[in-house]
């Protein structure tokens, strides 16, 4: 596994806990890219087929748009949202895939939000932005099929994360309320009564991107505890 992140401390330390957990033997690297830049990105595919001599799983992931409504958000954050959020996950797979098309078992997961299916308040620009990379997805699930590269989407609902947190502080923040109230809310909306652990979500991701889910091809996968009440 290739982890990425444009902060280099938080990549050793992400290193350092997961070799303490797997052994010092585990193939896990790491490599510091913006992915907001397109060379930046060539380099880390370049980096992962240097270490591990190909590329078979591709997960395209990057932090969320700031929050804000229509009103709040100026042109600037609409650009950058763009970038960080659709445009990061286009240079990704147009790196990626010369690679995957020479695996046996490429498969493209796209990071998106359930915001994808209910617009979550006070995100407009990721309730905006997401779908596009919804759109990507099918799309490249129906062109890339014949080559035999799988694309997926999981759609986590609330995950308790730091990006969680920030939400919560900025509802508080405008509503009045303690960050506890807010998650409160929440909860109440979770048929379980509490959010995801990411090690749920990430154990979804897991299989969607493993050969185990080989016929699994341009599918939208919640991982929400059934918040979303809709049949589709």
């Amino acid at each position: 596994v290739m982890l990425n992140s444009h902060d280099r401390s938080n990549l050793d330390a992400a290193l350092a806990r997961l070799h303490n957990e797997f052994g010092q033997d585990a193939t896990i690297a790491a490599h510091a890219a913006d992915l907001t830049e397109g060379t930046a990105i060539d380099g880390l595919v370049a980096a992962t087929v240097d270490a591990f001599g190909g590329l078979d799983i591709l997960v395209t992931n990057n932090g969320g748009p700031p929050g804000g409504t229509f009103e709040t958000t100026d042109l600037d954050a609409w650009r950058q949202g763009v970038d960080r959020t659709l445009m990061s996950a286009v240079l990704l797979v147009r790196a990626a895939l010369p690679h995957l098309k020479r695996s046996d078992s490429a498969s493209i997961l796209t990071v998106t939000s359930v915001s994808v299916k209910k617009p979550i308040a006070g995100l407009h620009l990721s309730n905006v932005i997401r779908p596009a990379v919804i759109g990507l997805t099918k799309s490249l699930s129906l062109e890339l099929g014949p080559d035999g590269v799988r694309a997926n989407s999981i759609l986590p609902g609330w995950t308790a994360t730091e990006r969680v947190d920030y939400i919560l502080e900025k509802r508080a923040e405008a509503n009045g309320t303690t960050a506890a109230e807010e998650a409160a809310t929440i909860n109440a909306t979770v048929p379980f009564r509490r959010m995801g652990d990411p090690a749920e979500f990430g154990r979804v991701a897991a299989f969607m991107v493993s050969p185990a889910a080989s016929y699994l091809n341009g599918t939208m996968v919640q991982v929400d505890g059934g918040a979303y009440p809709g049949l589709m």
